[in-house]
């Protein structure tokens, strides 16, 4: 059978790509291998779904190239996708930090999307893995199990490689390699990170949360930072694993709002408190972090020296992971098919005609709050109007 479009990854850049283009009268079929449609989608938030940030900037995305995602970004917004849900009369609430979910389920999203799929007549192929791709004479052949799809367009969105219990893979990347397209090396991104022996006495911690800024070298977040049995996670330890490079350390401020020589203040006005009940942390977590500083006993027995240091460690605590989660635990892919060889306007690869890529298949990753889904969204719809 032949069609205008194959779209390869029924995830949430293929569906928005296939509507799109199934609106503007071109013949899309959506292939995956997965016999559900968006199973990455109702898992997410939840399973309320954090579809999108009203803070959506191209500055909050990680990619080899800082300025391919502005193209698409901004001619479909937050905003845009937004009229999409209330179109569809789904309830949604803010949470912190511009992220939007959805009051009832994530469900609903996919069914946003499946019935803008519906209104452009979209064929769908679920449960059918793909055998093969050739490419010759201006169409792109497509194997599936007994049967060849054909296309004058095929759209690479079936995403990377994190979570492979829904059935992620790396797909996308060996058809963009064998099409000549680069791949910038994928890496798990929005992951836990683990610590080793040396700092096994925070993995006792497990369960232990507070809020913190953390720092890797210019980047820095401000959010709940969770301690597990084998290491960090929580929203401010996934935001910096984007960033953080492995054997580097990360800094720690456990009291961002402190005032300055905070503790001395306190010894001078309690000086028979309890050094542990003088730390505003969960009483867990300030019992550990003294431990390892050495101090214990009465405020007024500590020298003003002593305190000076505990109150900069506080500040600037160092921990050194020894690795991730991996993409068991990934949010998402950071890395993937290089923005180098594309146009950032319609996704088409610019040496490959009629071949496009989108969504998280692409090196194109954002931060932790519904960044990914804008991206998503965006990129699908940018394809979905060229081809």
């Amino acid at each position: 059978m032949s069609y205008d479009a194959i779209v390869i990854g029924a995830g949430a850049a293929g569906l928005m790509c296939a509507a799109t283009a199934g609106q503007r009268g071109r013949r899309v079929l959506v292939v995956d291998h997965n016999s559900e449609p968006g199973r990455k989608i109702l898992i997410s938030g939840g399973g309320r779904c954090n579809f999108t940030n009203l803070h959506t900037a191209p500055d909050r995305y990680l990619s080899a190239n800082p300025h391919f995602a502005k193209s698409a970004l901004s001619r479909y917004t937050a905003r845009d996708f937004l009229d999409l849900v209330e179109a569809h009369g789904i309830a949604w609430h803010e949470k912190t930090l511009g992220q939007l979910f959805c009051d009832g389920s994530a469900r609903q999203i996919v069914d946003l999307l499946l019935a803008e799929c519906a209104k452009g007549a979209v064929d769908m192929a679920l449960g059918e893995p793909v055998r093969g791709v050739e490419h010759g004479n201006g169409h792109y052949r497509v194997t599936l199990g007994s049967r060849t799809v054909s296309a004058p367009a095929l759209v690479l969105a079936s995403g990377g490689p994190s979570i492979p219990k829904l059935g992620a893979t790396g797909l996308a990347y060996e058809l963009a390699r064998q099409f000549g397209l680069a791949v910038v090396q994928p890496r798990p991104a929005l992951v836990p990170l683990t610590l080793g022996a040396d700092e096994a006495l925070f993995r006792e911690l497990s369960g232990v949360s507070a809020e913190v800024e953390v720092r890797w070298n210019k980047v820095r977040f401000r959010e709940a930072a969770l301690f597990t049995h084998r290491g960090l996670s929580g929203p401010a330890m996934l935001q910096i694993s984007s960033y953080w490079q492995h054997r580097t350390p990360i800094a720690v401020d456990f009291l961002p709002d402190a005032e300055p020589d905070w503790l001395l203040a306190a010894k001078r006005e309690r000086p028979r408190q309890q050094l542990a009940r003088s730390v505003p942390l969960p009483e867990r977590l300030a019992a550990v972090l003294l431990a390892r500083a050495g101090l214990s006993g009465e405020l007024g027995a500590q020298s003003d020296k002593a305190l000076r240091g505990f109150q900069g460690r506080l500040a600037d605590w160092p921990f050194h992971p020894n690795g991730t989660e991996g993409y068991a635990k990934a949010e998402v892919t950071a890395g993937g098919i290089a923005t180098s060889g594309l146009s950032s306007r319609t996704m088409e690869a610019q040496k490959v005609p009629g071949l496009y890529a989108i969504g998280e298949a692409l090196d194109v990753t954002g931060w932790l709050g519904g960044y990914n889904f804008q991206w998503a969204w965006a990129s699908g719809r940018a394809a979905g109007e060229a081809i």
